[in-house]
């Protein structure tokens, strides 16, 4: 029937009667959408987003109230679609603007960061904006800048906005901007930090080889060419 979803039933037990009006159903998607999304980002250690809640739940609506109220019949299908692309905008600007700077179009990554942060981010996007801005401007060894953009957003991990992952990464790229600036101490501090703050992940995987590579050195400084894991570089988020 024109309006209504019907939920199937599995085989074998008694049919219900359970359509649901069209509205109604793209009402409980949306919902499903922000509950889900919520989870998740709470498993990332990135806070819940009142934002996020907001876009979507209003992008919803309207899909809901199109729907109810005019010959527009939309899909829930679209509407999905919707939400993830106007609520994950900045994410996928930040993956773009990623991918240009490991191609080297430093210029072009820069325009598509700086568009991400125009697009009214919430606050745990706009950490993962200036972690990637981070790691490209290190990518081209600007190291004060990658400097200054690490200290920032690591002076913010008490907010509760900074995922775990996001925060292991720019312990870490903060490290070899340290050491590429002769701050042997202060690298080793930032990689030390990586393994306390996620012992498991790939950027603490770096770091050890960074902190075998610093041993090494005190060991052989003659022959420092030759240490295991030369400058890892800055690691990808």
């Amino acid at each position: 029937m024109q309006g209504l979803y019907t939920v199937p039933t599995e085989i074998g037990l008694p049919e219900v009667d359970v359509n649901l009006p069209m509205p109604i159903f793209l009402l409980l998607e949306g919902l499903l959408f922000v509950v889900v999304f919520g989870a998740l980002s709470l498993f990332r250690r990135e806070g819940l987003s009142v934002q996020f809640a907001v876009e979507a739940m209003v992008i919803t609506l309207i899909a809901s109230g199109l729907t109810a109220f005019t010959p527009v019949a939309v899909s829930p299908i679209l509407l999905l679609i919707v939400i993830y692309l106007v609520t994950m905008r900045v994410r996928l600007l930040v993956d773009l603007g990623s991918s240009l700077a490991q191609r080297g179009r430093f210029a072009q990554a820069d325009h598509v960061f700086m568009l991400a942060m125009r697009l009214w981010p919430d606050q745990a996007g706009r950490l993962i904006v200036q972690v990637n801005q981070g790691a490209a401007c290190l990518q081209r060894n600007a190291l004060d800048e990658a400097i200054a953009i690490f200290q920032d957003v690591l002076q913010k991990v008490g907010q509760g906005y900074l995922g775990v992952k996001y925060e292991a990464a720019a312990h870490y790229n903060l490290g070899v901007a340290y050491r590429r600036k002769k701050m042997e101490a202060q690298a080793i501090a930032e990689f030390n930090a990586v393994l306390d703050t996620w012992p498991t992940s790939v950027y603490a995987r770096r770091a050890t080889i960074a902190l075998e590579q610093g041993r090494h050195k005190e060991k052989h400084p003659a022959t420092e060419k030759d240490a295991p894991g030369e400058d890892q570089g800055p690691a990808q988020t």
